[in-house]
């Protein structure tokens, strides 16, 4: 949805040629494909993080257009909500000092966002979901003035046709309505971009599938909505609902929800295009002038325009995505599972850990997506986001053996993927000093069972303990998340509590 989207409305007729459209990018996709036109490798990678804006008191701030008036650098742009922020780094080559470079990139970009958000008495904030949302925050209102926003609303709602229901149960039960899609901007990601060749994508795909839940396990940063404690990463039970265009009778005939893992294993970035065309119905359908097949008969690469927006409106969380650059078109894996922070140092670290096991697992002679069910990964994902750190998840065995087993996250993380990760690293060319400073933030969240959800948790429990009411304790919470926030020492490091009351 970076494009800029702006249109009055959509008739009958429009949505037909926008089928049409599609079905001719779609096609154009195809013969880029057969004619290998595609970049080589360049080993590159992208990051972006969504943000959250709160104020000294650690509740929202509504002003995302004055603090980018003031930041005022194309690295930052609007998001959903107007309490949200998006970075964007440069891409990167993957290899040598690369980790630390963007650790710097990022802590001196989020360093001046906050000084220039400070001006306007706000912060930024790098988390999952920030705790003291309240459902007043939620609301159409607070949308973002920004008219692709808008009209995606419009679009969904008038999809689904009533107002949207949020039921998640955890270790308390939220339930509620919305009457627009503003909940899904109290979800604030990292994205995580891998460019690839089209002979690659399908094997780096599966490995993004297959690790998902791992990933969450490790990374888990989003305990609580709206005042309740839910899932350890609640973003994705609630992107879910906060975007279904489907009403309880389609749900009971198993259509798919826009908000997708997917069904099955892949052989091809084709088949990912192929699938959100099939049985997504077009929310956006604005049609460009080009005709991408005769733009292909004259010699000439396709913008595609038409599928490339009709794919950023089906949030799969592994999503396949079609780029030019320089006049050449690439793909790309972008990994949409992580929540955003807590630190620079754990966002990197949890990048590292990704790129480094993708890699080892896609050149894997014994593919873990041939000795595993697609089925078995999305509930890993499931399970991972209910429970974060203490998920126990299934696995293919070990050694020459068959068949798969249930075992505690942190054990498969510590004896099993980080070496993986490690040697998927090496494969990359990066530096052994930067595999071992961030790997090593991996493996002492799992020898001490330590993330951001769990760190969110506790600390809420002690202020309660000590008195505080609901809303108090996770204003209080917040508060010290930011300070620790910008204290930079990764989460496992964190003191749970507060100074001087334990």
């Amino acid at each position: 949805m970076g494009e800029k989207v702006v249109a009055d409305g959509f008739d009958l007729s429009d949505r037909q040629k926008y089928r049409h459209k599609l079905h001719q990018c779609l096609e154009g996709l195809g013969r880029l494909l057969k004619e290998k036109r595609f970049d080589r490798p360049k080993n590159l990678m992208g990051l972006e993080i969504e943000l959250n804006l709160a104020g000294p008191d650690g509740l929202p701030k509504m002003m995302n257009a004055e603090v980018l008036d003031r930041i005022a650098s194309r690295d930052f742009q609007t998001e959903l909500g107007m309490f949200n922020l998006e970075v964007n780094i440069v891409p990167h080559r993957l290899g040598g000092r690369v980790l630390d470079q963007l650790a710097e990139e990022l802590r001196t970009g989020l360093g001046y966002a906050h000084r220039k958000a400070a001006e306007v008495d706000a912060g930024i904030v790098m988390i999952g979901i920030l705790p003291t949302l309240g459902r007043d925050d939620l609301v159409h209102a607070n949308l973002s003035d920004v008219d692709r926003y808008e009209l995606l609303n419009e679009q969904i709602v008038a999809a689904r046709g009533e107002p949207f229901q949020l039921d998640i149960a955890g270790v308390e039960r939220l339930t509620c309505t919305s009457e627009s899609i503003v909940p899904e901007s109290a979800c604030t990601s990292v994205q995580l971009h891998l460019q690839v060749t089209p002979g690659r994508f399908a094997d780096v795909w599966n490995a993004a599938q297959a690790v998902a839940g791992v990933q969450i396990a490790v990374g888990a940063n989003a305990p609580f909505l709206f005042g309740q404690e839910l899932w350890r990463e609640s973003r994705p039970p609630l992107f879910t609902q906060a975007t279904d265009t489907r009403p309880p009778e389609l749900i009971a005939q198993g259509v798919r929800p826009r908000t997708w893992f997917g069904e099955r294993w892949v052989d091809s970035a084709y088949e990912l295009f192929e699938e959100n065309l099939r049985y997504f119905p077009s929310l956006l359908p604005i049609c460009d002038e080009e005709d991408p097949l005769r733009v292909l008969d004259d010699g000439g690469v396709p913008q595609l325009k038409e599928l490339v927006l009709h794919n950023g409106t089906v949030y799969r969380w592994n999503r396949p995505v079609y780029g030019i650059a320089d006049g050449v078109p690439h793909l790309r894996v972008e990994n949409r599972v992580l929540p955003a922070g807590p630190t620079v140092t754990d966002v990197i670290a949890n990048a590292a850990f990704y790129y480094g096991l993708v890699r080892a697992l896609a050149e894997d002679p014994r593919p873990v997506w041939r000795r595993m069910a697609f089925e078995d990964a999305e509930a890993n994902f499931d399970t991972a986001c209910r429970y974060g750190i203490d998920a126990e998840l299934t696995w293919p065995r070990g050694g020459r053996g068959s068949g798969t087993q249930k075992v505690p996250a942190v054990k498969l993380v510590r004896d099993e993927l980080l070496p993986l990760a490690a040697a998927g690293l090496d494969a990359w060319g990066v530096e052994a000093a930067d595999r071992d400073r961030y790997l090593g933030v991996i493996e002492e969240r799992c020898r001490r069972r330590v993330n951001g959800a769990s760190w969110q948790v506790e600390t809420y429990h002690r202020a309660v303990e000590a008195g505080l009411g609901r809303e108090a304790a996770l204003a209080a919470m917040t508060r010290r998340y930011g300070e620790l926030m910008w204290g930079g020492e990764p989460v496992h490091l964190w003191p749970v509590g507060f100074p001087g009351r334990g």
